[in-house]
């Protein structure tokens, strides 16, 4: 069945949304439980109450937002992603997810169906690490990936701990209660952007996603010794960006040698002291980022790092201290919802492709719980994270489209 999603309902969400924002247009900035946040988040209750959805949030912030189906004791289906945005970023990075999940229900029951299976929207809390340096805060803890403890031993870089963060936006809960059971959902869809260039090069509306990508992620010290830059000859030199700066090449050498095609790594932080252009640097921090669909790779990678930063630094006289933020399995998606993304674009009449998903989303968690896949959309030149980030009305209307048959199919 062809359910009507209304395009001009989807874009003044959207744009309602992206005007919350700390920074001005056409870039968003929404960090986690900020002013701009708590003004989106308020205007996305609004609107699922408008839809009839029964809400609740829990102690970190996720949102839960239920049309009850005519067998509400069954698990779930639920779909969402995230609205946290990092700084001077687009509109589209999880948002589409979540509007067209709520448009997705909506046209649902403008077409007069009932459920069997209740359909839950979810909002996730802090996709993104901008505050907390945790990627997924909201549905590692969901899936118990994060603890209770661990959560409350993160702070932000000004200082600030979670628990006052979360307690000042009003979220004061317990977060001992945040973790889900397995099986609480019977299925979860993430409708979501690309990131990626593959479905605009091949002139294709939908991807099917059949894997998630995870990364290993970790956050290097180099400690050197500073000095005046006209003083200290260059023989005696302890440099701790020259250190840094060869890890960074030998991140980029050990991915493209770890023979996967699928091993991408990134030195995406890095960060010197004294930071003077007639000072030797003493310091330096480097966050390094490394992914694969499949963890073979991914931890080679991740070992031949370390061993050349051992290297680099026994020769160069540095100290280092190494720290591992992450390393998340990744996740294949399971094959009934997947069945049930293709038939639905059978039913719609839409062209679409089995892809991997590159980036990781909060469906790497929520795969711990219940049967997870992914839709994806195109996005103009694969751009993501950027203010000319953008995704067309007609094919976040698609994406919907699909999303909405399947989860009817799923809800029974």
């Amino acid at each position: 069945m062809n359910y009507q999603i209304d395009s001009s309902e989807l874009s003044a969400d959207l744009a309602a949304i992206a005007a919350y924002s700390s920074s001005p247009p056409p870039g968003v900035t929404r960090i986690v439980y900020s002013e701009a946040d708590q003004h989106a988040r308020a205007y996305l209750r609004e609107r699922c109450r408008e839809a009839g959805l029964e809400l609740r949030e829990d102690g970190l912030g996720n949102l839960f937002a239920r049309w009850i189906g005519s067998e509400p004791e069954l698990p779930a289906v639920a779909s969402g992603s995230h609205i946290d945005a990092i700084p001077n970023s687009g509109r589209y990075d999880g948002t589409v997810g979540v509007v067209g999940a709520l448009e997705a229900i909506r046209a649902l029951r403008r077409a007069g169906v009932q459920p069997r299976r209740s359909i839950e929207l979810l909002l996730f809390t802090s996709e993104e690490p901008t505050r907390f340096g945790v990627g997924c805060l909201g549905s590692r803890a969901l899936s118990g990936a994060l603890t209770a403890e661990q959560i409350q031993s993160l702070t932000d870089g000004e200082g600030y701990s979670l628990d006052e963060a979360r307690n000042g936006a009003g979220f004061s809960a317990p977060l001992a209660q945040v973790q889900l059971p397995a099986g609480h959902y019977a299925a979860f869809v993430e409708l979501h952007i690309e990131q990626g260039p593959s479905l605009e090069t091949e002139g294709l509306p939908i991807g099917v996603v059949r894997a998630i990508a995870a990364p290993a992620a970790i956050r290097l010290v180099l400690r050197g010794q500073g000095g005046h830059a006209g003083a200290v000859l260059m023989p005696g030199r302890r440099d701790a960006l020259l250190a840094g700066a060869e890890i960074a090449l030998a991140v980029e050498h050990a991915a493209l040698a770890s023979g996967s095609p699928d091993t991408v790594a990134t030195t995406g932080y890095f960060r010197i002291e004294p930071g003077a252009v007639n000072a030797i640097p003493s310091r330096a921090v480097l966050e390094i980022d490394i992914r694969d669909v499949a963890p073979e790779p991914r931890d080679l990678t991740l070992e031949a790092v370390h061993k050349a930063i051992d290297e680099i630094c026994g020769r160069r006289f540095i100290e280092y201290e190494l720290t591992l933020l992450n390393s998340d399995p990744p996740a294949t998606c399971d094959p009934g919802v997947i069945e049930a993304i293709v038939a639905a674009c059978h039913s719609t009449g839409l062209a679409y492709q089995m892809m991997v998903s590159r980036a990781y989303h909060d469906s790497l968690f929520m795969a711990r719980i219940c049967p997870t896949a992914m839709i994806f959309v195109p996005c103009k030149h694969g751009v993501s994270h950027r203010p000319d980030e953008y995704a067309s009305p007609e094919d976040i209307v698609r994406g919907t489209a699909v999303l909405a048959e399947t989860l009817a199919r799923l809800a029974g």
